[in-house]
C-alpha cells in the first residue's frame, strides 16, 4: 500500500507539475490580442511538449535533464520566476491594445524601474544597445522597461531563495538529499566530489552575473543591431527579455545551490571522520 501511494503521490504531482509548466507557456497567448491562430498553435505545441517533458521527468523514479527533482523549493521558486516574469511582460505588453487599471499598473512599474536602472553599463543599457540605430524612442523605451521588469523579478527571485537558504529551508532538513536523483548530470565518481561541486559552483556564479552583460554585448558587436520591429513585437520582447533574465538567475541559483551541497557533504564527512576517530579510541583503549 505504501508502495502504490508513493506512485500515485509522484503521478500527480508530476501532472500538476506538467499543467504549471504549460500554463506558463501559453501565458502571452492567452493575454495578448494581437496573436495570430498559427501563433496560437504553435505555442500550444509548445506547451504540449513542455508538459510531456516535465511529467516524464518527475514521473520517473530517477530524472536524466531536471535537476533538484526532490530538493523543493529550488524548482518552484525558477518556476514561480519565470511565470511571475512572463505573466508582468505579457500584462505590460497588452496594455498597447487595451488599457486597463492593471496594465496601466505595472507599465508604471517597468517604466519606473527601466529608468532608474537604466545608467552606464547597467544590463538594462546594455539591452537598449542591442537595437539597431532606426529604433524609434518608443521602441527603445519598449525594450529598456521590459528589461528592467524582467531583471527586477529575477533579482527579487533570487534573494527570496537566498533568504530560503540562509534560514535553512533548503535543503528540507527532513528529507534525505540524493546527489543521483538531484543531480542527474553530474557524475559523483568522476574525482573528488566536494571539489567538483565548487567548482562547478564559481563557474555558475560567474556566468550567472556575467550573462547579462556579455550577452548584449556580443551582439552589439557581432552585428549593427536587432531590428527593432522584430525586436519589439510583443511576444518575441516578451521571451526575449524573460530569457535574457532568466537563464542568468537560474545558472547564480544553481552555482549556489552546488555550494550549498558541497558544504553539507563536507560537514557530513567532518562528522563521519569524528565518529571514526572516537571509535577508533574505544577500540584502542578496549584492546
Amino acid at each position: 500500500m505504501e508502495g502504490r501511494k508513493a506512485v500515485v503521490s509522484r503521478f500527480s504531482g508530476a501532472f500538476i507539475r506538467a499543467m504549471l509548466v504549460m500554463a506558463v507557456v501559453v501565458t502571452p497567448s492567452v493575454l495578448l490580442s494581437d496573436v495570430s491562430s498559427d501563433a496560437k498553435q504553435m505555442a500550444a505545441l509548445v506547451a504540449l511538449f513542455a508538459g510531456l517533458l516535465t511529467f516524464v521527468e518527475y514521473n520517473a523514479e530517477a530524472p536524466s535533464l531536471i535537476e533538484f527533482r526532490d530538493a523543493p523549493p529550488f524548482n518552484r521558486v525558477r518556476l514561480g520566476m519565470l511565470f511571475f516574469t512572463v505573466f508582468c511582460l505579457s500584462v505590460m505588453e497588452s496594455g498597447r491594445a487595451q488599457s486597463t487599471s492593471l496594465t496601466d499598473l505595472v507599465q508604471a512599474i517597468g517604466h519606473l524601474v527601466g529608468r532608474s536602472m537604466d545608467f552606464p553599463y547597467s544590463p538594462v543599457r546594455l539591452a537598449k544597445l542591442m537595437l539597431a540605430e532606426t529604433a524609434t524612442i518608443e521602441q527603445v523605451q519598449a525594450v529598456r522597461d521590459a528589461a528592467g521588469l524582467a531583471y527586477i523579478t529575477s533579482l527579487i527571485s533570487l534573494s527570496v531563495f537566498v533568504v530560503m537558504l540562509k534560514a535553512g529551508s533548503w535543503p528540507m532538513r527532513n528529507r534525505v538529499f540524493n546527489v543521483w536523483v538531484n543531480l542527474p548530470t553530474f557524475d559523483p565518481t568522476a574525482g573528488d566530489m566536494v571539489e567538483r561541486l565548487e567548482r562547478d559552483a564559481r563557474i555558475n556564479i560567474a556566468l550567472g552575473f556575467l550573462l547579462p552583460f556579455i550577452i548584449p554585448f556580443v551582439v552589439s558587436l557581432s552585428s549593427t543591431g536587432v531590428n527593432p520591429d522584430s525586436m519589439t513585437a510583443s511576444q518575441t520582447l516578451i521571451w526575449t527579455m524573460t530569457a535574457w533574465a532568466f537563464l542568468p538567475a537560474s545558472l547564480f541559483m544553481r552555482g549556489i545551490a552546488m555550494g550549498r551541497i558541497a558544504d553539507m557533504i563536507r560537514q557530513i564527512r567532518r562528522i563521519q571522520g569524528a565518529r571514526d576517530e572516537i571509535a577508533m579510541a574505544r577500540a584502542s583503549r578496549a584492546f
